[in-house]
């Protein structure tokens, strides 16, 4: 586990994001992170979780359509 301090910036906080996470996840300067919020607490993700429902959505459909989908891109 990492610990990270907070800092004022402007009326906000930020925080530094350490050297091997930004390589780890290959994050680059301006991208967009996703806060989850939970009971206990916060997770931060460059992952969007909106995408990853349509994708999991997305799956289900092509599985139970799969032989019809092929069909109709002929």
């Amino acid at each position: 586990m990492r610990s990270i301090k907070l800092r004022k910036v402007g009326n906000s906080f930020g925080f530094t994001i350490p050297k091997e996470l930004i390589e780890k996840y290959n994050l680059k300067e301006g991208e967009e992170l996703h806060v989850i919020e939970m009971s206990e607490g916060f997770t931060l993700t460059p992952f969007d979780p909106e995408f990853e429902n349509w994708a999991s959505a997305f799956e289900k459909t092509n599985k139970k359509f799969k032989n019809t989908l092929r069909e109709l891109s002929k």
